[in-house]
């Protein structure tokens, strides 16, 4: 997904790239954002409940997140691997293990290939072709697309949101577990099931308001670091707020989808969902109207409530 991390209070200053010593565990934490990867974890999760319904096997949803949450801390690692310049030149980053010195650069190579080797094989043999080949295609997009992408064009942050919408449907796959014989080995219309377009669509929309109020809010370190973001230059924020309220209204919409294809119980569902999107959508108004830091931040924590309420609601409607 774009990569926003966390607001910092008080953030560091830049610490020596010369700086040594021994790592902590806050170190690995930090390496493999952990906090971020908390999120695959959650769609995981949802994705894989809502498609096995009360046959749930909860071994295999144990080998589905396990493998994900491998994967995605190895991707986090080669993600920081391959811009340990440019947080070294971000107040907001500098203090991350590999620009700081802390962890070297050999030693996150090694992890990273470690834990993003350990996840696709896992999935392989203990889940099923389409959950591996979802996550490989995650890595692929987020670390060979994404990433090199930041340093060229704002569809950086359309780019992200597709690999950050992945993991759903590597949950909703690996709930069909292994392919019965005589299958074909990668059974693509698991992929286009309408539960897992609703919940690719719903993680991609959301994290594009997500991602552009702490955009414009940190665009200077953005600047500082080379990325190019929709953000840069917009000191008004005229456009970065009308990109987040026209997304957020897409979300809105999205919310009849699951209604029409007869996915969700409609009156347990839409009334929620209506007001909680409204919710949301006042909250992006507010930025547009008053494109100012403090309306930013009420849209970035609004987007944090918003997705696991959501999700509460989708599984509690679901037929």
């Amino acid at each position: 997904m774009p990569d926003p991390d966390t607001i910092p209070t008080n953030p560091p200053a830049a610490p020596s790239r010369e700086s040594s010593g021994g790592f902590t565990l806050r170190d690995l934490l930090a390496l493999t954002k952990f906090r971020l990867s908390a999120l695959v974890i959650v769609t995981t999760l949802v994705a894989f409940w809502l498609r096995a319904g009360t046959g749930m096997d909860f071994w295999l949803l144990f080998h589905t997140i396990l493998g994900s949450t491998l994967a995605a801390f190895g991707s986090a690692v080669f993600n920081q691997l391959m811009e340990i310049e440019p947080d070294s030149r971000m107040r907001r980053t500098a203090d991350r293990p590999l620009p700081a010195g802390r962890i070297s650069p050999s030693s996150a190579f090694g992890l990273g290939w470690l834990l993003s080797a350990l996840g696709l094989i896992h999935l392989v043999h203990r889940v099923n072709a389409e959950a591996a080949a979802l996550t490989a295609l995650t890595l692929a997009t987020y670390l060979f697309i994404y990433t090199p992408l930041k340093r060229q064009s704002t569809v950086n942050t359309l780019v992200g949101a597709v690999s950050g919408a992945l993991p759903p449907l590597i949950g909703w796959v690996g709930a069909a577990g292994p392919a019965a014989s005589g299958d074909a080995y990668i059974r693509w219309q698991l992929m286009l099931e309408p539960g897992a377009m609703y919940l690719f669509a719903l993680l991609f929309l959301w994290q594009l308001p997500h991602f552009l109020a702490i955009n414009w809010m940190y665009r200077d370190e953005y600047v500082r670091g080379g990325f190019v973001m929709l953000a840069n230059d917009d000191e008004q924020g005229a456009r970065t707020s009308k990109h987040a309220l026209a997304w957020s209204i897409a979300m809105l919409l999205l919310m009849f989808q699951p209604v029409l294809l007869g996915l969700v119980n409609t009156w347990l569902f839409l009334p929620p969902a209506l007001w909680l999107n409204l919710w949301l959508c006042h909250r992006a108004l507010s930025f547009q109207k008053q494109p100012e830091r403090a309306s930013a931040r009420r849209l970035f924590f609004g987007t944090l409530i918003y997705l696991p309420v959501i999700l509460i609601v989708s599984v509690m409607s679901w037929k």
